[in-house]
């Protein structure tokens, strides 16, 4: 089984910042990829960012120059970085991890429980 948790969200101003961090525990092959992903009221999950194991980024559109995804593999840690922060950002972000799974070495997507961002204006 794989655990992620995640941690850092909260309330902050519009042109703020804070830092969500998502730690994965548990057993596997390897993790392929890490990422963030959020959910507004009444709107479906979208990709914020993703890292690969390797270093390779993606960005969402609406957060580029704004938002920096970083990892720490030998902490199986990844970290986003959220600056400038406007009201549209209000979400529910949620940690994803790509995890190739020891028992069969197919890749899974496991979720963290979320932590809500809120960006007052």
């Amino acid at each position: 089984q794989v655990q992620l948790v995640e941690s850092g969200g909260g309330l902050v101003q519009a042109g703020g910042s804070l830092r969500l961090s998502c730690a994965a525990s548990g057993r596997w092959f390897s993790i392929d990829a890490m990422g963030w992903y959020r959910q507004a009221t009444g709107k479906q999950r979208e990709l914020v960012a993703m890292i690969t194991r390797g270093g390779s980024t993606n960005y969402a559109d609406s957060v580029k120059g704004r938002f920096t995804i970083s990892g720490d593999n030998a902490k199986n840690t990844v970290y986003l970085q959220m600056n400038s922060l406007r009201p549209e950002d209000t979400a529910v972000y949620y940690c994803n991890g790509r995890v190739r799974v020891p028992s069969t070495f197919l890749v899974s997507d496991y979720w963290g429980q979320g932590t809500q961002v809120t960006v007052s204006s």
